[in-house]
């Protein structure tokens, strides 16, 4: 059942969404209405005009000009606030609505992450549902950036973790997660970025626009040169003119022409070039603002990662304001005759090509590490908003394995985040010791995979930085490896039992391998894909070799005769799942309870559907 925290966030949620509704729908009428005084105010400005004309009052036509104009551009301007604010209401309501969304996990209107899948064979991204639809990224992920959801699912997917960037970004989720209004207007601001596209935004193609387009050749000779032919001119044309001198200007200003025109070729695309820097750059504006002016704490993570952003030599406010001078600078090409008096006079063009390369080399060092906080934020406000939407939910204590008494891995009322809260059952599991392995059996659909997953998601989940589903989790700090979710390939011509033999191979071969990090391995159903005689040899053979290894880990199994193990190794321990059989029904309460299954219900299951079932073959002699 939800717990009484979530559910009253929940109702939070709901009211404000219904208040944003009210406030849209507000917005709107005022909208029409703005329409009507528009039409009004034109209707009348003209109608005003008109009748001047037909008086022949011409100072009334001019006046009635000027009241027109003046009226219809306050009008304007209002009424471009009243669209501006349902924007703002209508991303809000959005926002809100998703958060409700991901409170019951309904799936249809949680936006689905445009990441790229991490390359080769991952130890355990498929068979945790880490990526991919109805997965736990698309459930944390609120980035509007494409590069924060990537970051997001690189920390969820890191095989091997670092315990000081883990307790780091921890320690920083916590501080977020408490500051409800950053939260959520980093959101909405981010959210402006992208909306234009309809999809995460992707810094990185103007990073990439900006290598392309930084000019390798420097524009202050040329500046130097046709500066000071500029300043000649004007002299030499000065004394001219006071019949002090020949004409010696028209010499000099064939020379500047010259070099001037020869060099012009390279800089005509500055204009568009200026432009689409400080367009592009424009839409990032509202993100920049709010983290440049937001008074953080002194001494918080938050202050130390957006540092970046608010040295006074490094404001990306500052550089916007200064490209967009430069874009409006150039932008007089589009008059060619004030464009020809300008650089007649004073090399125009090439200056402010100087400044916009000079700006774009700046650009180009400092936007990569602009983008590198945005996308820290976005990440890591993904994990806060998670704690915040799930306030049951723990952040487990994590350490480095050392040779002591304690249980390397503690649990209790671990639950799965995917799971409805109204049909999720937690369970308590601890393991004491590096080198156990925990055997847990139980009929079909009791409930063994998703408790391995259980185990698992909320292994990343505390790697990565986030609240776990569990009420307390005390944890060493582990590599992850999973065998779960094997499938054949017809492709590549590989079987089910071969792909699974593979499976298990690369997770031993990680686990003896020489690191520093114990391995945390999670086997479901190990070797399903053979006859039963070869997969309890080959299970107990596999079983032997992890027991008492540089690693520890839970192996669900069908087979009753591997459960035996505990019986004669110390370091295996056995658990289970049952059913109950009522009115010809099986009830499943998919609680963990310690010992090995004594049931099986696959006949059952069988006889239920209405297959053929013989409980006994008959001998020869019967």
């Amino acid at each position: 059942m939800r717990g009484d925290g979530k559910q009253t966030r929940h109702l939070v949620l709901s009211r404000h969404l219904e208040r944003l509704e009210r406030k849209i729908d507000e917005f709107e009428e005022l909208d029409r209405r703005y329409f009507w005084v528009r039409l009004s105010v034109l209707l009348g400005g003209v109608l005003v005009i008109f009748i001047a004309y037909l008086y022949r009052q011409s100072s009334w036509m001019i006046y009635a000009g000027l009241a027109f104009l003046v009226i219809l551009s306050v009008v304007v301007y209002f009424n471009r606030k009243v669209k501006q604010s349902i924007l703002r209401f209508s991303l809000s309501q959005n926002y809100f609505a998703s958060q409700l969304a991901r409170m019951d996990l309904n799936w249809t209107e949680i936006p689905s992450p445009d990441t790229s899948p991490p390359e080769g064979e991952h130890p355990y991204a498929s068979d945790l549902d880490i990526i991919g639809f109805n997965s736990i990224h698309q459930l944390l992920d609120t980035a509007n950036s494409l590069g924060g959801s990537q970051r997001l699912q690189d920390w969820l997917l890191k095989p091997v973790p670092d315990l000081g960037e883990v307790l780091t970004r921890q320690a920083t989720v916590k501080e977020i997660c408490a500051l409800s209004g950053f939260r959520s207007r980093l959101a909405l601001n981010s959210s402006l970025v992208s909306i234009e596209d309809s999809q995460p935004w992707d810094g990185e193609g103007l990073v990439m626009w900006l290598e392309r387009n930084v000019n390798a050749k420097p524009l202050k000779p040329l500046l130097a040169i046709l500066g000071t032919l500029a300043l000649v001119n004007l002299t030499l044309f000065i004394l001219f003119a006071f019949n002090l001198i020949p004409a010696w200007w028209v010499i000099s200003l064939v020379i500047y022409a010259a070099i001037y025109l020869f060099a012009f070729r390279n800089f005509r695309d500055a204009f568009g070039q200026a432009q689409y820097l400080s367009t592009t750059l424009e839409r990032f504006r509202a993100v920049t603002l709010y983290l440049e002016r937001y008074i953080y704490k002194k001494g918080s993570h938050l202050e130390r990662i957006c540092e970046p952003l608010c040295k006074s030599d490094r404001r990306p406010s500052t550089y916007l304001r200064r490209l967009t001078l430069i874009a409006s600078a150039v932008s007089i090409g589009a008059n060619p005759v004030v464009w020809l008096l300008l650089n007649i006079f004073m090399p125009w063009d090439v200056y402010f090509n100087y400044l916009l390369e000079r700006y774009k080399a700046r650009m180009q060092e400092l936007l990569p590490q602009w983008l590198d906080v945005w996308y820290e934020l976005e990440a890591l406000n993904s994990l806060s908003n998670f704690a915040y939407l799930n306030p049951d939910y723990t952040f487990p204590q994590i350490m480095k394995h050392e040779i002591t008494n304690e249980r390397v891995f503690h649990g209790e009322s671990l639950g799965h985040p995917l799971i409805p809260d109204e049909v999720k059952v937690c369970n308590d599991f601890a393991l004491g010791k590096m080198g156990q392995v925990a055997l847990i059996s139980g009929s079909n659909m009791s409930g063994k995979s998703t408790f391995l997953r259980t185990i698992g998601v909320n292994l990343c989940l505390a790697f990565g930085g986030a609240p776990v589903n569990a009420v307390y989790l005390k944890t060493d700090l582990f590599r992850l490896y999973t065998c779960i979710q094997v499938t054949d390939s017809l492709a590549d011509g590989i079987s089910y039992f071969y792909a699974e033999v593979r499976r298990l191979k690369a997770l031993l071969n990680a686990l003896e391998v020489e690191h520093e990090l114990p391995l945390f391995f999670l086997i479901d159903e190990i070797f399903r894909g053979t006859n039963n005689r070869e997969r309890q040899i080959g299970g107990r053979a596999f079983v032997q070799t992890l027991v008492g290894g540089q690693g520890v880990g839970l192996i669900s199994t069908h087979d009753l005769e591997l459960v035996v193990f505990a019986d004669e190794l110390s370091n295996v321990n056995n658990y289970h799942f049952q059913e109950e059989v009522t009115q010809g029904r099986m009830l499943f309460d998919y609680c963990l309870r310690p010992g090995p299954s004594q049931t099986t219900n696959a006949l059952q299951i069988m006889r239920m559907e209405g297959l053929p079932v013989v409980d006994k073959f008959p001998t020869e002699k019967e």
